[in-house]
């Protein structure tokens, strides 16, 4: 799991970097959105692979909105540390990962797609 303290940390790397507006919008919502991944009910979890996790994350991300800016970002990165954390990593142009992401935030790939997306692309690192 990501820590909170690290999201925050990664967001303000991000908006420095790359510029946009520092903060978060809702603290609820980005709560939610890094433990969804690592969500279940008694033994079951929800996203039991680390694509599924992956994905949950970047999904939660980009479409709630949680910071000010920087959520199209923040999202892809939370999904790629996810996939570290497995050992994995994705591989894909720029432009494919740019597509992919403006896809999501666009609401017209749901979470299965999300999914699809990532499992094509996932290499062993």
């Amino acid at each position: 799991m990501i820590d909170l303290q690290e999201v925050f940390e990664i967001h303000q790397v991000l908006i420095h970097q790359f510029g946009g507006s520092d903060g978060v919008r809702d603290e609820g919502l980005l709560k939610s959105a890094i433990e969804r991944p690592f969500s279940g009910f008694g033994e079951t979890e929800f996203y039991k692979t680390p694509e599924e996790k992956a994905g949950a994350v970047l999904e939660s991300i980009v479409k709630n909105h949680p910071f000010i800016d920087g959520n199209k970002r923040t999202g892809y990165v939370l999904m790629r540390l996810i996939l570290m954390q497995f050992g994995k990593d994705i591989v894909a142009t720029q432009d494919e990962k740019y597509n992919f992401v403006i896809e999501v935030a666009a609401g017209k790939i749901d979470i299965q797609e999300i999914v699809a997306w990532i499992s094509k692309r996932v290499i062993d690192k």
